[in-house]
């Protein structure tokens, strides 16, 4: 066989430029991975339930979720993590090779069937199912530099304007927001409570039956009496907005005529949704955002995309709020990329250098020189044939790596 491409070598080159030009071709088209997949890819579920301890989240929502995770297709292992604060984290890990499409769709219909069972704060509250690895992408810092904002209202901010667009942003497939949005928050007095003969749960009751929105129908709708010519749709009572409104919520009317209200017992302010997390940067009030890399994105490509949408909202941020990226971890990816270039370099030179040492023949040195290249794009295209992406490793011969590159 080496003969016969030995005898002809335009034969032999034309073999060869098919099969570089194939590569090339494999290589600007297959996808681009941050590694080959051989890590098994991984859902999370989390769990949020306000109030409560750890060993109640445990018992009364984890156990529940567990229960009916068993006989999921191609599931190796899970593990969960509950926090004092009533957050509850379940990591599933699948076997190499699943589908993380598929493997989340299951996931999720097995925790539909948990839900009826779960307390009704936790199902008020909602279960995300989400693709993403354990570890943060990049935590992305908001300060406020004139001191103009104060942490409640950075977290508010980023729940508001921020959580949804990030989350959109392709690659991402969780975030945790280190803070908490305002909310009305109501404390009781234990003491007032005794007197009136109430109860927190009759609270929490009377809060749920009178902050409701109401939808009051129609004024004038069809089937219309003769001659009926105005129609209007009539707008109702809405949920409730300020203190005074809440405030105002009845408890209870009493024998004598008398009322209790929601003020009578308890102190209303609007604050921080909860308070398990108290941000700042270099002294001053901040909150954050940390981004989890969706399972088999590119960590290069999604941080890049994190920073245009951040970029892309910056003039709707508020006077005074900065943006700080505390964390990143790609630019370990870049230096990596950078050494397999350099390695991949001298390994060539070596090549050239030894065999022209010891064949003291410039074109048969040449010619295992010039096999480099070949072998390397033939290889993209039989990955590209089997399905496979290409590794971080080879990336540095794709266009868009090279920009980046330039560009960091």
């Amino acid at each position: 066989m080496a003969r016969f491409f030995i005898d002809r070598p335009v034969f032999a080159w034309v073999i060869a430029i098919g099969m570089m030009l194939a590569g090339v071709l494999a290589l600007r088209s297959m996808a681009v991975a941050q590694f080959p997949a051989i890590a098994p890819p991984a859902i999370s579920i989390n769990v949020t339930f306000p109030g409560a301890s750890a060993e109640t989240v445990q018992s009364t929502v984890v156990q529940v979720i567990e229960q009916q995770l068993s006989g999921i297709d191609n599931l190796l292992f899970f593990d969960s993590q509950t926090t004092k604060d009533g957050q509850a984290r379940i990591q599933l890990t699948f076997a190499p090779g699943t589908n993380s499409d598929t493997a989340q769709v299951q996931v999720q219909n097995r925790v539909q069937l948990a839900v009826p069972r779960l307390p009704q704060a936790v199902q008020q509250q909602g279960i995300r199912v989400v693709k993403s690895s354990g570890n943060f992408l990049l935590v992305v810092g908001f300060v406020s530099t004139d001191g103009r904002m104060e942490r409640l209202d950075i977290s508010d901010f980023l729940v508001t304007n921020l959580q949804d667009p990030i989350s959109r942003t392709p690659g991402v497939g969780d975030f945790q927001i280190f803070g908490a949005q305002y909310a009305m928050r109501i404390w009781l007095d234990p003491a007032r409570l005794i007197n009136f003969g109430l109860t927190p749960s009759d609270v929490a009751a009377a809060v749920r039956a009178q902050n409701v929105q109401v939808s009051s129908g129609e004024m004038g709708g069809l089937p219309a009496r003769p001659g009926q010519q105005l129609n209007a749709t009539i707008i109702g009572p809405s949920y409730l907005q300020t203190v005074e409104e809440f405030g105002a919520i009845l408890m209870r009317v009493r024998a004598d005529g008398s009322q209790v209200r929601l003020r009578d017992v308890a102190r209303i302010e609007i604050g921080g949704e909860n308070y398990a997390i108290t941000t700042l940067l270099d002294g001053r009030p901040a909150s954050g955002i940390g981004i989890r890399l969706a399972s088999g994105a590119n960590a290069l490509d999604t941080a890049a995309a994190v920073r245009a949408t951040v970029e892309r909202l910056r003039p709707s941020f508020p006077p005074g709020l900065e943006v700080a990226y505390l964390q990143d971890t790609t630019p370990f990816v870049q230096r990596s990329i950078k050494s397999v270039i350099i390695t991949l370099l001298e390994a060539v030179a070596l090549v050239f250098v030894v065999m022209f040492l010891f064949l003291q023949n410039l074109r048969a040195t040449l010619i295992p020189t010039m096999a480099i290249p070949v072998v390397l794009l033939g290889t993209f295209a039989v990955l590209q044939a089997l399905g496979f992406s290409a590794p971080s490793a080879c990336w540095w011969m794709t266009p868009s790596w090279w920009s980046r590159m330039s560009s960091a």
